[in-house]
């Protein structure tokens, strides 16, 4: 298409606005599809220089057509007409990415006998009718300082500006101007600029599905970078000030993890064919294939690398250069009198030392870390910066490994090792960490990458909110306490092979463990730990706790008490440093009940069969006052309930008061509790239509369910959830209860697809009970559905513990032995899998 003769050959033929417009438009489509073929071509920044300057050719040709349009033949000097177009934000540093907005400046002066007003009007109407996504502002030049002074954002915008077309004069007195804005107030601005910068950081921080623009390590924090450079220095690249704030190497090092990130960000926005810039995991095969890469977690590495590189030298060389604004006289004095050593000093918490202090190798940067107070600290950005340009000289000296162990012995440990991250060294120090450097955790669980979460961990361990696990961690011998921390940070390094990562990492912790000096005892110790630090949660989470056979098997792997007490710290550590509020009271219940039960069957020497258990559990239900109390034919009742489960599950104290709401049911009640999470506790002797409540209540993720069989026909129901419920939407959960006492009502059950083989059936479970283990996709209302396939098959089901993620969803059921069932396997399969 030759544009400038069909646009021409229109306005010769007095062809209407709407003509132009979309002949615009069909130009822009042709050239939006060609777009793929251009980027396989051109990549990274190549890529959005060539896009932003197709995209100046084409507002430059439609600030021309409006020019012909209005003069016709007798076009004035474009120099001399008071207009000029200016690109700001990314479209002004040549960055514009594909479906971005195309952020416009048009500044003119005011000058009598030009329709100047006019001009522009026919221009943004000619622009956003033919499909552009234009962000724009109209300034007088005189207008320009007092705009950018009372709106920080202009300002920021305007620090961008480059000349697309227009008049020479009126860009040279728009410069005069930017340059007047620059010079004012630098102090606050900069203020300013990092104020908003930490806010953001915390709404998009570290994650293994990055925002591209937004996150920690993003394109904003190099935007930041360039912002505080051009306020102090005037420059218009940052590479201006290689060899003046930063080496030619790290400046290297820098733009090559932001060429990544320019890649990525463009082969988002093609493929998703919109604004699109956070990678999510269902992108990366897209992404990956358009960018080259044969490995997916290879480019989801790349990705989380190139965001800490570009994390790390914008947070180094942004405080360089805003230093000197941000410290006054008196707090430099005040500096001084938080003196800790020569360099180092500590002010408010935070530790400072100055970007000329070098320090020779590890060990210097060790023993400098160790003479400060065992306390959480925050560290400056110097510190960073020595830290990042230390060498770390390897192998690693014994000395250097007795310095790390005295580091590791301290209560605070955390903002050490988090430096460590920071600053690209904790590999460096603790060589497991070499091959999950980076590594992403795509299984619907993590939140962090092996290696932050593995720091993360040590934060939980370090700053245990539960009193009883508190306690349990403070009676631990000092050598045991440095076992559980050392266990904590090392226990996923063993992933990145094909290999189970528990049986590697338990491998690999033995060689640190002897450089550390530890005995064989701790060793030993530390070994089980690794290799089963999965093992509470999946045995809690998954399986029937309380079951005597689950518990034997438990304890055959863990071995003793000192073990026990160990893995159950570090359990608690693992899934705090998961993210995501993955650790709740339902989580902590469980793992709580588990440790208690296999320390009652590891302090038993005999073993403890069911029917010995809950005949002390009877006893201690015997002995409380309140039950003492009760009408003796009460107590019988209580005595008498079937399931051994009803007594294992809970207190004693808890036993009577579900007894005593049992008693007071007529036809049935329930209460509702939203503290934590939302829980429905029903009492009924009238039939529950369970299928038609769970499918109503499909919103809402089950986190476990009760069903016991009490006294009088009344059944007992507790439905555990995950989610906590707004306040106001509890009325209607309480009537969609009512309406589950009409069996008459039903409700469509959802598609749900399981596979045989994700079914498994255990009729040896107990004496009394079989379990059924459902592993399959996670589907809403799968829940529903399932119960469903019970009701119809007339099974019983007593409890029920659920467990999913993301993707996929692993559910128990303990079912009665009745009805014949255990010889109807068949049934079940077909029913569930119809």
């Amino acid at each position: 298409m030759n544009l400038p003769l069909e646009i021409e050959d229109i306005i010769d033929n007095n062809g209407t606005d709407f003509a132009l417009s979309k002949l615009f438009k069909h130009y822009i489509n042709d050239y939006k599809e060609s777009l793929p073929n251009l980027f396989e071509k051109n990549q990274g920044k190549d890529f959005l220089v060539l896009h932003t300057k197709r995209l100046d050719s084409v507002m430059s040709l439609m600030y021309k057509t409006v020019l012909r349009r209005l003069f016709g033949h007798y076009i004035p000097m474009r120099s001399s007409i008071p207009i000029a177009l200016v690109a700001l934000g990314s479209y002004g540093r040549e960055q514009l990415c594909v479906h971005s907005d195309i952020d416009l400046l048009i500044v003119y002066e005011d000058v009598e006998g030009y329709n100047t007003k006019l001009i522009i009007e026919k221009l943004f109407y000619l622009a956003l009718d033919s499909g552009l996504k234009l962000g724009h502002r109209v300034h007088e030049t005189n207008d320009l300082f007092r705009a950018a002074n009372e709106d920080l954002t202009i300002r920021t915008a305007l620090m961008e500006s480059r000349l697309i077309i227009g008049s020479p004069f009126t860009w040279q007195e728009t410069q005069r101007q930017l340059t007047r804005i620059r010079l004012h107030n630098k102090k606050d601005f900069l203020i300013a600029k990092v104020q908003e910068a930490q806010i953001r950081r915390k709404k998009f921080p570290v994650s293994m599905e990055p925002n591209i623009k937004e996150s920690v390590g993003g394109l904003r924090d190099s935007q930041l970078l360039y912002w505080i450079a051009h306020t102090i220095y005037g420059i218009n690249t940052i590479k201006e000030l290689v060899d003046v704030v930063y080496s030619e190497e790290s400046y290297k090092e820098y733009r090559i993890a932001l060429e990544l990130m320019f890649r990525v960000r463009s082969a988002l926005h093609l493929i998703t064919n919109k604004q699109e810039d956070t990678l999510h995991l269902e992108y990366i095969p897209s992404v990956a294939k358009m960018l080259g890469f044969n490995d997916q977690i290879k480019l989801a590495t790349k990705v989380i690398a190139a965001g800490w590189r570009i994390d790390n030298f914008t947070r180094i060389y942004t405080k360089k250069m805003i230093r000197p604004y941000l410290y006054d006289v008196q707090m430099i004095s005040q500096l001084r009198k938080g003196r800790i050593r020569k360099g180092l000093y500590e002010f408010k918490g935070r530790i400072y030392i100055s970007y000329n202090q070098k320090m020779n190798d590890n060990n210097e940067l060790l023993e400098l870390l160790l003479s400060l107070k065992d306390k959480n600290y925050k560290f400056d950005s110097g510190v960073l910066s020595n830290i990042t340009y230390t060498k770390i000289f390897h192998p690693l000296s014994q000395s250097t490994y007795s310095l790390l162990k005295q580091l590791l012995q301290r209560k605070y440990t955390y903002y050490f090792l988090k430096l460590f991250y920071d600053a690209g060294i904790l590999h460096e120090l603790f060589g497991n960490f070499r091959k999950v450097r980076h590594m992403p955790q795509f299984d619907g669980y993590h939140h962090y990458p092996v290696d932050i979460h593995s720091v993360e961990c040590i934060h939980a361990l370090e700053n245990i909110k539960e009193p009883f696990i508190q306690e349990l961690h403070d009676t631990l011998s000092d050598d045991e306490k440095l076992i559980v921390k050392i266990t904590t940070l090392f226990h996923d390094t063993g992933k990145g092979r094909k290999q189970d990562h528990s049986e590697v990492g338990a491998k690999l912790i033995v060689p640190f463990l002897k450089k550390m000096k530890m005995s064989q005892e701790m060793q030993e110790r530390a070994v089980v730990l690794v290799k089963h630090h999965i093992l509470m949660s999946n045995v809690a989470f998954k399986e029937n706790i309380y079951n005597e056979k689950t518990l034997y098997k438990f304890m055959s792997k863990v071995g003793d008490v000192k073990n026990l007490n160990m893995l159950y710290v570090l359990t608690y550590a693992d899934i705090n440093g998961v993210g995501g509020g993955t650790y709740n009271s339902f989580n902590s219940k469980l793992l709580k009940d588990l440790y208690k039960s296999a320390l009652e069957v590891a302090q038993n020497q005999h073993r403890i069969t069911d029917a010995k258990k809950r005949l002390t559990i009877e006893k201690r239900v015997q002995n409380l006052l309140v039950f003492k109390q009760l009408p003796r034919t009460l107590q019988k009742k209580i005595l008498t309930i079937e399931s051994n489960l009803f007594f294992f599950k809970r207190t004693p104290q808890n036993i009577i008061e579900v007894a005593q709401k049992a008693r007071e049911t007529k036809e049935y009640s329930f209460t509702l509790k939203n503290e934590n999470s939302l829980s429905i506790e029903i009492f009924r002797k009238t039939p529950l239509n369970l299928g038609f409540l769970l499918a109503s209540l499909s919103h809402i993720s089950v986190a476990s369910m009760e069903i016991f069989t009490l006294f009088d026909d009344i059944k007992y129901f507790k439905i555990e959830f995950i989610q906590k419920l707004d306040e106001s939407e509890l009325f209607l959960v309480e009537q969609k209860i009512d309406a589950a006492f009409d069996m008459s009502k039903k409700t469509k059950l959802k598609d749900i697809v399981i596979k045989r083989e994700e079914i498994s059936i255990d009729f040896e479970h107990s004496l009394t009970h079989a379990e059924i283990l459902i592993h399959t996709k996670n589907q809403n209302g799968l829940l529903a559905y399932v119960m469903h396939c019970f009701d119809v098959l007339n099974i019983n089901i007593v409890t029920a513990k659920i467990h999913s993620s993301k993707y996929k969803v692993r559910d128990s059921f303990l079912m009665d032995k009745h009805n014949d069932i255990c010889n109807n396997a068949e049934l079940i399969y077909d029913m569930l899998t119809k």
